[in-house]
């Protein structure tokens, strides 16, 4: 069969002229037992699209990590370390994954209770909430209402000691039949949208970095940003604004003798803007609720500092600072005119480049409505690539 191309179902929300290049569903191939030369045609989409989608695929949690692996051959474990989610109860990650024990690499996520999946006798699931997270919380009413809130945007890295996974598959299992919720943004803007109970958010990380002002591309081409060690245990008290984009400065983060040991070898740092591997364009890569400190190189020698913003460079550690300038950068770009809600349907496999974009979690489930999905995404044989010098002189 000769593999097909079709446009997202992009709700009324969405500016299609922002989808061009971004997300298509897939037809004509068998997702788990692709051959040689279908494999290296998905792999050409997928960094140029970022996001595929497959419908109707029958797939073991051994054929999702073996897709998964294809893409990084060399990568062992899961993102965040095999069977090391539930060894540190003090992590934001620690409720939300189970993993599978003879596929470590895979992890099964969703809501409510579910018996004898995978030799998993009993797994009780709980989908994350806004409630969690969020300095303000929507009240019961307008929960019944149907109003929800993202939950926490971000990219699937565990950002100290492990790389970022390339890919990330998530394969829908049970998916509950609800009505629609509208995500209210409540940040002053009006912003609302709405979505299927339980998708996944998607917004274009190369988009993020596109609408930026000149002022902002520059600085962004310049950074550097450094993570927190053990980051989901350096931030788990720490609030999210209402759209869920990023933290609010209000100091609730554990100083780093509070957290668990730790080696500077292995805190991250890394470039602002990803390289894409297959089309060479840049990607506004940042976790925003992991970040510690940014460091701003200076303007090039033989560029014009006017109207630049830090042009000598900067070390940016005060966290207020340091989230009120990603707040800035990143918050154009979850606009609902750029967000792909994924509405699930059973056998769903969406397949997406993990260093090319940000994705969330949505909506608002109650205990009795049973959904299970699997995920995969492994820790990466080695680090994303930032701009090069031709870059710099070009956006700095």
């Amino acid at each position: 069969m000769t593999i097909e191309l079709l446009p997202l179902p992009l709700p009324p929300s969405a500016d299609p002229a922002g989808f061009v290049d971004f997300g298509k569903e897939v037809r004509g191939v068998d997702i788990g037992n692709l051959s040689d030369e279908d494999f290296e045609n998905i792999h050409s989409l997928l960094y140029k699209h970022s996001l595929l989608l497959f419908r109707s695929c029958d797939l073991t949690p051994e054929q999702q990590y073996a897709l998964t692996k294809r893409f990084d051959p060399t990568s062992e474990s899961f993102g965040h370390g095999n069977n090391k989610i539930d060894q540190n109860k003090k992590s934001i990650l620690h409720p939300d994954l189970k993993t599978i024990a003879r596929v470590p690499q895979v992890q099964l996520i969703g809501n409510g209770v579910v018996h004898d999946h995978e030799e998993i006798p009993e797994a009780k699931l709980k989908h994350p909430s806004h409630v969690v997270c969020h300095k303000e919380i929507l009240s019961d009413e307008d929960t019944a209402r149907g109003y929800t809130r993202f939950y926490r945007w971000h990219i699937d890295a565990a950002l100290y000691n492990l790389r970022p996974s390339k890919v990330t598959t998530l394969y829908a299992i049970k998916v509950p039949k609800a009505p629609k919720q509208i995500v209210r943004y409540d940040d002053g803007t009006g912003d609302e949208l709405e979505v299927s109970l339980g998708c996944t958010a998607f917004t274009s990380t190369r988009n993020m970095f596109n609408i930026l002002p000149p002022e902002l591309k520059s600085v962004a081409v310049r950074t550097r940003v450094k993570y927190a060690p053990h980051p989901y245990v350096w931030m788990a008290a720490s609030k999210l604004y209402s759209n869920g984009i990023g933290i609010i400065p209000e100091g609730k983060e554990l100083s780093y003798d509070e957290l668990p040991p730790w080696d500077e070898s292995k805190v991250k740092v890394y470039p602002m803007l990803w390289k894409n591997p297959v089309t060479g364009e840049l990607h506004f890569q940042v976790h925003p609720g992991c970040v510690a400190e940014l460091y701003i190189d200076s303007v090039p020698e033989g560029i014009s500092k006017e109207g630049k913003l830090y042009p000598d460079g900067a070390h940016l550690t005060n966290l207020k600072q340091v989230r009120e300038l990603l707040y800035t950068m990143q918050r154009p770009a979850i606009a609902p005119k750029f967000v792909y809600p994924h509405d699930w349907s059973e056998k769903d496999l969406v397949l997406f480049h993990n260093r090319g974009m940000l994705h969330c979690i949505v909506g608002t489930f109650k205990p009795d409505q049973i959904r299970v999905l699997h995920q995969c995404n492994l820790a990466a044989s080695d680090d994303p690539t930032g701009p090069n010098a031709e870059d710099v002189k070009r956006w700095a």
